[in-house]
């Protein structure tokens, strides 16, 4: 209801405003807006990430592509370069691949001998699904119902077919799925520090 009400409310959240209170009118001063269209679709409770999907479908006719996220990290991800990188290789998906941020500092070792300490320094090893995706509407055929995993059924198939490419992020990505991790990004932003926040 929350980010219903954020939307329903928009200029009333991001402008300012003079309110007559004796009639109750309310007039918007120099309206500050984005040239978005943004549906909200209450997909269920016990509905999964692939069949939350599949029920917005109709909301997609006619898109040739969407974006597509599972809302739970934060990034300053260049989403203008992320659609055009998608709309480059013609294929039915895009993820955003990430470096996972280490939660622990590493030991340099030499044997048992510890030779340095490097404080939770980001894992180098592999890239990793950083949740935002660019998606054509022909993504839906591969969801079968409401019990359909995106992670799993989804884009193990879209992989499997070819249908699926990576575009590399490099900079700042965060999930934010544990309490730990919540609170590091509400210190950020705190701060005046916040990577992802590319607005005024």
């Amino acid at each position: 209801y929350m980010i219903k009400e954020y939307f329903a409310n928009y200029l009333l959240h991001r402008s300012d405003v003079t309110v007559d209170l004796a009639t109750g009118r309310m007039d918007i001063l120099a309206p500050r807006a984005e040239n978005w269209r943004v549906t909200m679709v209450d997909t269920g409770l016990a509905t999964m990430t692939g069949g939350r999907i599949k029920r917005v479908a109709h909301h997609l006719e006619g898109e040739t592509s969407f974006c597509m996220t599972y809302g739970d990290g934060l990034a300053d991800l260049d989403i203008g370069k992320l659609i055009a990188f998608h709309g480059a290789h013609g294929k039915l998906a895009t993820v955003t691949a990430v470096r996972s941020p280490a939660r622990f500092g590493a030991l340099g070792r030499d044997g048992t001998k510890v030779s340095g300490f490097l404080e939770k320094h980001r894992d180098e090893g592999g890239w990793i699904n950083g949740g935002f995706f660019v998606l054509s509407p022909k993504v839906i055929d591969y969801i079968k119902d409401d019990a359909t995993s995106w992670e799993v059924e989804p884009l193990m198939k879209l992989a499997a077919d070819g249908e699926l490419q990576a575009f590399e992020h490099g900079g700042f990505w965060q999930p934010m799925d544990t309490l730990r991790e919540r609170n590091l990004l509400e210190d950020l932003w705190r701060s005046g520090q916040a990577p992802w926040k590319s607005w005024p």
